[in-house]
């Protein structure tokens, strides 16, 4: 346990992790895969590129140190990073390399004002912080490996099934090579995807939502390629989509994440999809229809087009039953899509929708897309009077918060 001077010490440094965290986190990262350039196996290299890994460590680092003297106040998030490393593949190993660069990294941005007192502190509070993640995981490592058709680390995965699903989304159907057991999963979880690219130094790792029920023989993920927006185009999505063929082996990680259906509440569901985010609702939606049929479930699905959508056939065959209501926005239909009448609704989901066509009081509400979509859908159900309780949601790549994504660009979902 830190004592009272170190607890005190590192809560008065959180306003200079305020204003320097994201300084620090950079320099931290430079120093460590300058030293250990065997962690970018691991790394995102596409979050390092675009400072989502920079700026999502500097959040945890912060509220860490506002919480150093009640960590289990921030345990939602320490589980959900948790998880994260699990999937990746963090080890105990990692933890004192992360320390030493952290620690150097405070001192090389912070300067004189980094005394030795302070330093001491931190190296005291990051040693509390690695048990307490080292012990968790340890938990989830034991409980990925143990469970019926488990394993630990990466397990070959023969791709059995390529089926483009849009013009941009492409779902591989995966069996174990061994043909042994397949652990289950929770509707909501991912898997971690590693590759070896021909002319790459380092492996690539990608974590995909499931996007079928689980208790079936293969695992699904549906994959959006990356390329012609603003950010540079996935190295992994479009070797995946350009080069991996049916027969092909994949390395992939046990089932992980704490972004899951809730099948013990009854409650009616409201699941709430943008884009390629539609891939864990496809998941819940299936599940429920499995094992709830008596739940009232509503699925909304953004997207631009007829053109860019996908699972469609999924949501189809299910949304004829009696608990299922199906909705379909387009912002940008063609004009097939209204001949077709492929859609329900032209435009964004709006507050005003929502609180006129599900309800808003009595459901739990799960969703997933772009930042932006998933930043309007937050604020309208705040808005609207729903509990946090009630309120669900998931965020592709590093862990951060809604509210501290608002200097983000609007972009089409």
């Amino acid at each position: 346990m830190l004592d009272k001077k170190a607890i005190d010490i590192v809560k008065s440094t959180v306003p200079v992790l305020e204003k320097h965290g994201e300084a620090i986190t950079t320099r931290f990262y430079q120093l460590m895969f300058g030293n250990h350039p065997e962690l970018l196996n691991i790394f995102n290299h596409a979050n390092q590129k675009q400072s989502r890994q920079q700026k999502a460590l500097a959040s945890a680092v912060y509220a860490a140190a506002m919480y150093i003297d009640n960590l289990e106040a921030i345990l939602p998030v320490v589980k959900q990073i948790g998880q994260k490393h699990r999937s990746l593949g963090i080890k105990p190993e990692h933890y004192p390399i992360v320390g030493k660069h952290l620690l150097l990294a405070i001192k090389d941005v912070l300067g004189d004002a980094a005394t030795d007192e302070i330093m001491d502190a931190w190296g005291k509070a990051y040693g509390e912080i690695s048990n307490a993640f080292i012990s968790l995981e340890a938990e989830m490592y034991n409980e990925a490996s143990s469970q019926l058709g488990g394993w630990d680390g990466f397990r070959s995965f023969i791709v059995d099934r390529k089926v483009k699903e849009s013009e941009v989304i492409t779902s591989f159907y995966l069996k174990p090579e061994d043909a042994n057991e397949l652990a289950s999963f929770l509707p909501g979880q991912y898997i971690s995807v590693k590759v070896e690219m021909e002319g790459e130094e380092y492996t690539h790792i990608r974590q995909y939502s499931l996007s079928d029920s689980p208790g079936k023989d293969y695992y699904r993920i549906s994959v959006k390629r990356e390329a012609g927006t603003s950010q540079p185009d996935g190295i992994v999505s479009n070797y995946l989509h350009d080069k991996v063929k049916e027969g092909d082996i994949l390395k992939v990680s046990a089932p992980a994440g704490d972004f899951v259906l809730d099948t013990i509440r009854n409650t009616p569901v409201v699941l709430l999809s943008g884009g390629v985010g539609l891939t864990p609702m496809v998941s819940m939606l299936k599940t429920v229809v499995d094992v709830q049929p008596e739940r009232n479930v509503t699925f909304i699905h953004a997207s631009q087009n007829g053109k860019v959508h996908a699972l469609r056939k999924d949501v189809d065959a299910v949304s004829a039953l009696d608990n299922v209501n199906s909705v379909v926005f387009y912002d940008s239909p063609t004009e097939e899509d209204r001949v077709n009448n492929r859609f329900n609704v032209e435009g964004y989901v709006t507050r005003d929708w929502l609180e006129k066509n599900v309800p808003v009081k009595d459901a739990d509400f799960y969703f997933c897309g772009p930042v932006p979509f998933m930043k309007a859908i937050n604020r309208s159900l705040k808005e609207l009077g729903v509990r946090e309780e009630q309120i669900h949601f998931e965020f592709f790549g590093p862990m951060d918060s809604l509210e501290e994504q608002e200097k983000e660009e609007l972009v089409t979902v």
